[in-house]
């Protein structure tokens, strides 16, 4: 086998693993690549509200447990090679965690957090704006539609096929490095390291000064950004995250979900220069695209 996703096969039929404790009721076990499925993931979400997983990403982590209200305890072990570098326990409204820069010393960290489980949410509304000038440019494999934010402050709209994203945004500019940033979209089917549709929205700091560079990875950045980013998703399944410099997770400001597929996410007062927000709607209604490639 090539990679380490291709170690196991598919199961004719997924188990749903839940364990009780004596002291925050039920959980529900998943293994990695498992939560970005399906089954077993959202029967277990519909089932407990707790959730441990044993090796996953920090980022997708706090996404998941924020859109799909769930608490989260993220257990990795480290692998630089296999770019396993942190471990989290994520509430909706706060995350504790660890993130190692690949080729650091250090073995590991004991996480402690105190959390607690609330479904409220406030309320909050946006606003559409007109198309603007847009290009494409490849983001973690998919063919993303980016139109850049050629202003301090605005309200954009872009669009992929009839899926729509919309951004209302206020930059501060921090120091005397001008960043770009661009708004981008995607709907369809992503192909690489498993095969599963998507709808995204994502707000994101661009690796240089050209939009080519859109979409490249990035890590730091020292732009603080207030903003309104909202989409109208074929799925009830959409995760949130904030990701500031430094790899730094922050907990969005408001997150509102309407019955006709309509999220919005805002957030202000950055602890951080913005590297990306993003709203990741999972198609999982889309047929059985749950096989490995």
């Amino acid at each position: 086998m090539g990679s380490w996703w291709h170690a196991f096969d598919t199961p004719p039929q997924p188990e749903i693993i839940t364990f009780d404790t004596p002291f925050a009721g039920r959980f529900g076990l998943l293994i990695c690549f498992d939560i970005l499925f399906h089954e077993p993931t959202i029967s277990l979400v519909e089932r407990v509200e707790k959730i441990y997983i044993h090796s996953y990403k920090n980022i997708h982590s706090r996404a998941f447990s924020l859109g799909a209200n769930v608490t989260l305890l993220a257990a990795n072990i480290r692998n630089d090679k296999l770019i396993m570098t942190g471990s989290g326990i994520y509430t909706p409204f706060s995350a504790t965690y660890h993130h190692a820069q690949i080729g650091d010393p250090e073995e590991g960290r004991l996480l402690v957090a105190r959390t607690c489980f609330d479904s409220s949410h406030p309320e909050t509304a946006s606003t559409v704006s007109p198309l603007s000038v847009t290009f494409v440019s490849s983001m973690m494999y998919d063919p993303y539609t980016f139109v850049l934010l050629n202003e301090t402050e605005g309200k954009l709209n872009v669009c992929y096929g009839t899926f729509c994203c919309h951004l209302q945004y206020r930059q501060l500019p921090q120091g005397t490095s001008k960043e770009l940033y661009a708004l981008g979209a995607f709907a369809g089917t992503h192909t690489v390291n498993g095969r599963f549709a998507l709808q995204v929205c994502a707000l994101v700091r661009c690796a240089g000064s050209e939009a080519s560079s859109c979409g490249q990875e990035v890590e730091e950045a020292e732009t603080k950004m207030d903003f309104l980013l909202e989409g109208k998703f074929g799925t009830r399944y959409v995760y949130p995250s904030v990701l500031a410099s430094h790899m730094v997770l922050e907990q969005p400001e408001h997150l509102e979900k309407t019955a006709d597929g309509r999220m919005t996410m805002k957030h202000s007062n950055m602890t951080g220069g913005l590297v990306t927000a993003c709203l990741y709607g999972r198609m999982y209604h889309l047929g059985p695209m749950n096989e490995l490639l």
